[in-house]
């Protein structure tokens, strides 16, 4: 193999090794934060240190990246900048670490991969996503939707028998043990399935925020910031009296503070941006349930967590729905029509917006750029 071959095959290889590699930073913030909880540290404490952690850290590249692009702020948009620090940083994460205390970190990852087709719902809703129930790949979206949420409520509502994984050791559950275990594992569900809910409109709320204010990194500070001021109101009443709470000498509250707020919270965002502009939204959403699996073996190697039949069945169909809803949404649009671009490149053209997650305190946002064609037309 010559030099030049090799130079294009690992340049070809990058994309996928760099969202393999946010897999991984994924699936370590559910087992760290898993194991700060198990310690006893407050949810709602390490809600607010993450995002002064993340603030501390991306406030620095927007402000040499962004000091001769970045918009004047007006009131329409500080305004939608609080509400999005009180949708997902403040209520969407205070739900999904209060109920990942209630379950496994295995549960958590999978029921996150129900993001997208809410936030495809949503986009419906509010008519940024347009839907055409005589073409296929529509139909795909709407049933994947209906597949993904089924999968949701398999896993919340049934167990099934226990899983002896070789490398877990074998527990011995009594009935009344067992049915507080189910009880709080619905518990936890339900509240890791409602912040999927309020991120999925936070999503759609800064895809919204974008459009007026196109400055990805200086918006993320702000969302950032705003997100640890509310959360540090809300934890420090709900842990009035018990100022132990904020201690960093605690090592797990000081390391799921620090991992979640540089790793997930600027590493992350650094490479997911770069794979999107190569590769796609489609593309990054896709390794999605590569987490999940990440996850459930790390979790039973660490945490010794135990696997249910009934948890692996709905994970599978979760999976399903999500790759139906994203095999529609990649059959939208030929992809030569299809651009990734940043703000500066932004022109007075049809434009749609089209929100990503990437699992933190903000979202990425591609711009399907339609030159010379109805925005109108349904998908």
């Amino acid at each position: 193999m010559s030099t030049k071959s090799f130079v294009e095959m690992l340049k070809s290889a990058k994309p996928f090794i760099g969202i393999i590699v946010l897999q991984f930073g994924f699936a370590g913030m559910s087992i760290i934060f898993k194991y700060a909880l198990n310690q006893g540290i407050s949810p709602h404490v390490l809600v607010a240190y993450r995002h002064a952690v993340a603030t501390i850290v991306v406030a620095p590249f927007a402000l040499v990246l962004e000091r001769k692009t970045r918009p004047k702020m007006t009131k329409s948009v500080f305004t939608k900048i609080m509400l999005l620090g009180l949708l997902e940083p403040v209520i969407d994460q205070n739900l999904c670490y209060t109920g990942l205390k209630f379950t496994t970190a295995t549960v958590s990852a999978a029921m996150s991969n129900v993001l997208p087709a809410f936030v495809f719902l949503l986009a419906w809703i509010v008519r940024l996503e347009k839907v055409n129930l005589g073409k296929i790949h529509s139909q795909a979206k709407v049933l994947g939707t209906i597949v993904t949420v089924g999968g949701a409520m398999f896993m919340t509502m049934y167990n099934g028998p226990m899983l002896n994984l070789p490398w877990t050791k074998p527990t011995i559950h009594h009935d009344s043990t067992q049915a507080t275990n189910n009880e709080a594992s619905v518990k936890g569900a339900v509240m890791i399935a409602s912040g999927c809910v309020t991120w999925s409109v936070f999503i759609i709320l800064q895809a919204m925020t974008l459009a007026s204010y196109p400055a990805e990194l200086s918006l993320t500070v702000f969302i950032c910031l705003a997100g640890a001021i509310e959360s540090t109101v809300v934890a420090l009443a709900l842990e009035w009296g018990n100022p132990s709470a904020w201690s960093l000498g605690s090592r797990p509250l000081l390391l799921a503070s620090l991992y979640s707020g540089v790793i997930c919270s600027g590493f992350t965002y650094y490479i997911q941006g770069i794979v999107m502009k190569v590769k796609g939204p489609v593309f990054v959403t896709a390794f999605n349930p590569l987490s999940m699996v990440i996850v459930a073996i790390m979790s039973s190697f660490i945490l010794s967590e135990i696997m249910y039949l009934g948890r692996v069945i709905g994970a599978l169909i979760i999976v399903l729905g999500l790759y139906m809803v994203l095999w529609g949404k990649s059959e939208d649009k030929p992809p030569a029509d299809q651009f990734i671009l940043s703000s500066k490149d932004l022109l007075p053209e049809t434009q749609h917006i089209d929100p990503v997650m990437d699992g933190n305190c903000k979202e990425l946002v591609s711009i399907d750029t339609v030159r010379g064609k109805s925005g109108e037309e349904a998908v």
